[in-house]
């Protein structure tokens, strides 16, 4: 029987503009959050037995060398890369490790130091991961570069062609998310704007206007977990989150099913969702507040539909309910998501775990989301892993 996994300790860096910060590389974000994270749990670096730290651009071993920032205990260091689910896979090895009995605290750590502008490729002498993708997505769609808008903003076109979605939907998620950022001090913009602001904004690929897409960022993000005996052993069950289901999924066959939205990874949302449900025994409405990875909007959109917030071609009508916002049935991105708090690539996942785990003990102030009891985080990477996690309240 698998052990129970707690989240104990959380803590990160607030997201900032890629250079903004002087003198502020890698080891010195991680030092910020990797300590936040073990004084949040109350606890000495000597006591974590494996660190999982996720990166997408750097070298081999940054993932020590930003460790090494808070101790230099001997302990293993597993170096993680999975594009933009890079900070929830991370966590997802640091809970497998707890849940296998071969750690009773562990450290999930992420970190990214960027480039502004658009993402690019850093090796041009080799195949892509995602040659494959971005193939199949030119043999039904115009082609434009960076591919990432092209990717997302297809598969928006495609949901507006088959369901009569429209370019507003999209910016009232662009809208919703800049509005709750404004009270996250962590939040690399938090600055609101109308709907009409939204849709004027530079246009990246139609539908997708610039304030409907997430900036590259600087920042860290970080994870102390513990077993069910470290839990009780320190007194920790008042600030426990429960980690109650996580699935990680990668490509399947139907990727190519010559679909935009199986190519930016719908249907690994969905067999990731599922999976989760199926070990939480909780559905979709046993939520009340939900981060997910709006890296564009139509990204958000897409993802009410595979994480069963609605049926499939319904997400229009869920974004004019009102209902993924304060006072609806749940509230998405209550931290501003990655379109408004930024996307520090293996940060991501990470800070998506710290908002949740606030949300849960009621700790988020003007954030703070009425009668939480569990929250539902998704993450995802093109080329391609999906992570989804559930988390409840720990049992007092």
């Amino acid at each position: 029987m698998a052990n129970k996994v707690y989240v104990v300790g959380v803590g990160m860096t607030k997201f900032e503009k890629p250079g903004r910060r002087e003198d502020w590389d890698y080891p010195q974000m991680a030092k910020e959050s990797g300590t936040k994270a073990l004084a949040d749990a109350g606890i000495s670096f000597e006591e974590v037995r494996q660190a999982y730290v996720g990166y997408v651009y750097g070298e081999s071993t940054s993932g020590q060398r930003a460790v090494y920032e808070l101790g230099m205990t001997g302990i293993p260091v597993v170096n993680v890369n999975n594009n933009c689910s890079t900070g929830s896979t991370a966590l997802y090895l640091a809970a497998e490790a707890i849940r296998g009995g071969r750690a009773d605290c562990a450290l999930a750590l992420g970190f990214e130091k960027m480039q502004p502008g658009s993402l690019g490729s850093t090796y041009d002498d080799r195949e892509q991961p995602m040659g494959r993708h971005i193939q199949a997505l030119a043999e039904i769609s115009e082609v434009l570069f960076p591919p990432a808008p092209w990717m997302f903003g297809a598969a928006g076109r495609e949901h507006m062609k088959t369901y009569g979605t429209t370019a507003e939907h999209f910016a009232k998620i662009g809208e919703k998310n800049h509005r709750h950022s404004v009270n996250n001090p962590y939040a690399q913009f938090q600055e609101s704007y109308s709907l009409q602001d939204i849709l004027d904004s530079r246009m990246i690929y139609d539908p997708l206007t610039k304030l409907q897409c997430s900036p590259t960022s600087d920042g860290s993000g970080a994870a102390i977990l513990a077993s069910e005996s470290f839990v009780d052993s320190h007194g920790l069950a008042g600030q426990a989150v429960e980690i109650v289901g996580q699935a990680m999924t990668t490509d399947f066959a139907s990727t190519f099913d010559g679909t935009a939205k199986n190519i930016i990874g719908y249907d690994m949302n969905v067999q990731a969702a599922r999976q989760v449900y199926d070990q939480a025994g909780l559905g979709a409405e046993d939520f009340q507040v939900i981060e997910l990875h709006d890296c564009f909007s139509a990204n958000e959109l897409l993802l009410y539909e595979a994480l069963g917030l609605c049926a499939e071609g319904e997400a229009g009508k869920l974004v004019d309910s009102g209902d993924t916002t304060y006072g609806g049935k749940w509230v998405v991105n209550p931290s501003g998501g990655l379109i408004s708090k930024g996307h520090p690539l293996g940060a991501t996942g990470l800070a998506q775990c710290a908002e949740l785990t606030w949300q849960l003990r009621g700790t988020a102030d003007k954030r703070q989301v009425d009668g939480v009891e569990a929250a539902l985080q998704h993450n995802i990477g093109l080329g391609g892993a999906a992570v989804v996690t559930a988390y409840q309240r720990a049992e007092r």
